[in-house]
């Protein structure tokens, strides 16, 4: 079924690109595969149009194959059709055109309101706890707190220095990507845990909220994860489900699912395009069919048909 002129790709490859024999084979069978949806249609690798390239790529698709998988077929499919316009064995190129498959965005894992407030109860340690022991609860209270309560990536987190808390400060100002700056609200209860934590390490004199071993310098983020760990037991949370970046999408989830504006979570999470915002939205999504389902008259008529 296949061609000379893949005969001659093929030896292309292996002469100018040095392929090696499994991608020779790879490239053969994607042609192949090809090859064989476009004879379908009554094409040919060489007689190909945009439109017979597309069916064949939709149903890739629809068998299931990782989007990864797909691209890669497209590429070959994309060097080839260049092959043969510069070889003159085709006038044009009908893969100029063809999308690359669009890669696959996970929705972010988030946690239950109520998982959260496990959370922060199991920061709490027994009254006959080391003071050691009792310092590091007080310091996983305005960690999770703070990270819950504004949204903050770790790094971000990490290095607030204390003056970011002193006072009776309602914002803080907090340096993230790129060096840019944003005020984010501080929250009656996560500035109290932040205070308590002040005021147990006011000794150290450590120019940071959450200081190191060496108080001269941040805590580090495996040092942080540790504490994590221990808390996520605690609260009967499996660790693996909880990570800095988990909180900070529980708070952009939450605030989403109590109505709050995607232009203002934009601005409290420091994204800089608001595309980045708007992994968030399916949140609002099951809002407003839950909100349709409540309210449009047509859906109550619906509802008392059934």
């Amino acid at each position: 079924m296949l061609s000379g002129g893949v005969d001659l790709f093929l030896e292309m490859l292996a002469a100018e690109r040095a392929a090696a024999p499994n991608t020779l084979a790879a490239y053969e069978a994607d042609l192949t595969s090809c090859a064989e949806s476009l004879a379908r249609e009554g094409q040919t690798l060489q007689t190909a149009t945009t439109e017979g390239l597309q069916n064949w790529m939709a149903a890739l698709v629809g068998s299931g194959q990782a989007r990864r998988t797909v691209a890669r077929r497209l590429s070959c499919i994309r060097q080839f059709y260049l092959f043969l316009l510069r070889e003159g064995m085709r006038a044009d190129n009908p893969a100029a055109h063809l999308d690359s498959p669009k890669p696959h965005t996970p929705l972010p894992r988030f946690l239950s309101e109520s998982e959260v407030l496990a959370l922060l109860n199991a920061c709490a340690e027994p009254a006959g706890a080391s003071l050691a022991k009792k310092r590091r609860g007080i310091l996983a209270k305005a960690a999770l707190e703070l990270l819950y309560a504004s949204g903050l990536r770790i790094s971000e987190l990490l290095a607030l220095p204390r003056k970011a808390i002193a006072g009776d400060q309602r914002m803080i100002m907090v340096r993230g990507k790129g060096g840019r700056e944003r005020l984010v609200p501080l929250s009656d209860s996560a500035r109290e845990a932040a205070q308590a934590l002040l005021e147990v390490d006011a000794h150290l004199e450590s120019p940071f909220l959450f200081p190191g071993r060496d108080p001269a310098k941040l805590m580090t983020r495996q040092a942080f994860d540790r504490i994590l760990h221990t808390v996520a037991i605690r609260a009967e949370i499996d660790p693996a489900r909880l990570s800095p970046h988990v909180l900070r999408h529980s708070f952009a989830t939450h605030l989403l699912a109590h109505g709050a504006d995607l232009r203002a979570l934009q601005m409290l999470l420091g994204h800089a395009d608001i595309a980045t915002t708007q992994i968030y939205t399916h949140v609002q999504t099951e809002r407003l069919q839950k909100a349709v389902q409540a309210h449009h008259p047509l859906a109550a008529d619906s509802a008392h048909t059934k």
